[in-house]
């Protein structure tokens, strides 16, 4: 099968023919129509994070996958051949931005049919991310205040969504051509972090959610209440911060979980929730693709089309 891999850290992007993923007992085998990117795929390829998490090569790049099903482990139980499914796979499974690929059974949820393969393949590692941060860590409630940084990347237009779901108050920081876009998202306040200080504008909130980390992270204990709790997926000893502002904080890494993409693509194919595409690329201009996603200034999310 064709595949996008890089064969040793910094190496080029570049397409080879490559052996397809071995079907395991409890897994199935997608033809992959489309696999959206992520930052995690250029961190990994800097090299940044091999002292925890070491590659081999060549390592077949993408954590986001939605397809079609070909095969079948002799113990899945609720999937069959020809099922449309999308997942963030694991660690293992990982190599989406290929014509095939592995995915557990408990990892998956079938496709709604009125979602394309393209809005699918956006949604499971930022939808994940954002769940677990505001649900499972935050434990949101209807009328907490909560600030998200970054709201018109991936993570942060579909945390926005999910945070106004469970009925809270939202503010997000985003640069002043985004404002229009996490307005329509359903941000209550908008703050330009080009032109505004949100350490200056906001105070007592129940929870931050950070994706960015460094003084952005560090400021954020500013504004919450006493009680409060800081997410962030960048980690960072901030004990003595936590401390000193008398808050919770918790860092972490998402886990794919195929129950909870469920819970979550049943409200956007009802369309509570909608899906942000910043751009679409065919397989063949996957280096292009991972060049405008290290720019930082993508809305929602890049997804290559596959087949």
């Amino acid at each position: 099968m064709k595949a996008v891999v890089y064969k040793d850290y910094t190496a080029n992007i570049e397409i080879i023919d490559i052996a397809k993923p071995k079907l395991q007992n409890k897994s199935v085998l997608v033809e992959v129509h489309a696999a959206s990117i992520n930052p995690i795929d250029n961190i990994l390829h800097a090299g940044y994070l091999k002292e925890m998490l070491e590659l081999s090569f060549p390592h077949i790049m993408g954590y986001d996958v939605s397809g079609k099903v070909v095969e079948v482990g002799k113990d899945v139980l609720n999937v069959k051949v020809g099922d449309e499914v999308f997942a963030r796979p694991n660690q293992e499974d990982a190599g989406s931005i290929a014509e095939f690929a592995r995915i557990q059974e408990n990892e998956l949820a079938i496709k709604p049919e009125n979602l394309s393969h393209i809005e699918a393949a956006s949604v499971p590692l930022a939808g994940l991310t954002a769940w677990q941060a505001l649900v499972t860590k935050g434990n949101i409630k209807q009328g907490d205040k909560v600030l998200i940084h970054a709201g018109s990347g991936g993570v942060g237009t579909l945390a926005i969504q999910i945070a106004k779901h469970f009925g809270a108050t939202v503010a997000t920081t985003t640069s002043s051509k985004n404002i229009e876009l996490v307005k329509s998202l359903g941000a209550d306040l908008i703050i330009d972090y080009t032109t505004q200080s949100f350490e200056d504008k906001l105070s007592d909130y129940d929870l931050v959610f950070d994706m960015i980390g460094g003084d952005v992270l560090a400021k954020s204990f500013k504004v919450l209440k006493k009680g409060g709790t800081l997410i962030s997926i960048k980690g960072q000893d901030t004990e003595d911060l936590a401390k000193k502002y008398g808050v919770n904080f918790e860092w972490f890494f998402m886990s794919p979980d195929g129950a909870m993409l469920t819970e979550l693509v049943t409200l956007i194919s009802q369309g509570t929730i909608k899906t942000v595409i910043d751009s679409t690329y065919p397989m063949e201009q996957a280096s292009e693709a991972f060049g405008k996603l290290a720019e930082g200034r993508t809305k929602g999310k890049i997804v290559l089309t596959i087949k």
